[in-house]
């Protein structure tokens, strides 16, 4: 019901908030709605991350339960809203235009979260996002692998590098560190 909602609220701005191209709906008829996934702490990050590709991440939230966050992942903007949960939720996103990013940024709860997300190749099809927290929370590195099902996530088994797992601790989740 609040998606329905959503959608009637995006459609009656008064600017276009998002421009979708043909290759955004194919991929996202490909993509699964629903995140499973699990977080862990890392103190000591692989030696060579600049050889992995990365993103720079501007993140803010405009509210916290549903979670309905804004993102520019380098140049690229994004609205995504999840569900409740901690290892497995619903997640929709919808583009954003630049222009409906800078919009919305002004009404976000909290604080902006700056982060570099490095994706590192892990078993099989996996991969490790690696976040490195910048700003507010800078020193914090949060890995996150996202998985196909709940078995697999359950069967996963993380490099050397993870830490303690946090999946299922909610002062890890993004929104809340957006509180902080």
């Amino acid at each position: 019901m609040f998606l329905k909602h959503f959608k009637s609220f995006l459609l009656s701005c008064q600017f276009p908030l998002h421009s979708v191209s043909a290759a955004y709906i194919m991929r996202k008829k490909e993509e699964r709605t629903m995140e499973i996934e699990r977080k862990f702490i890392v103190t000591d990050p692989p030696k060579d991350l600049d050889s992995y590709p990365h993103s720079e991440i501007e993140q803010g939230y405009l509210c916290m339960e549903p979670v309905i966050r804004i993102r520019r992942l380098d140049h690229d903007y994004i609205l995504t809203y999840k569900s409740k949960g901690l290892m497995k939720r619903a997640e929709h996103e919808f583009p954003l235009t630049k222009q409906a990013y800078e919009h919305l940024k002004s009404k976000i709860d909290g604080i902006l979260i700056y982060k570099t997300r490095y994706q590192i190749p892990a078993s099989g099809s996996l991969t490790i996002e690696l976040d490195i927290f910048h700003g507010d929370h800078e020193g914090l590195m949060m890995a996150e692998v996202e998985f196909p099902s709940e078995e697999a996530a359950l069967d996963y088994e993380g490099p050397e590098w993870f830490e303690d797992e946090v999946t299922l601790d909610p002062r890890y989740q993004n929104n809340n560190l957006a509180n902080r």
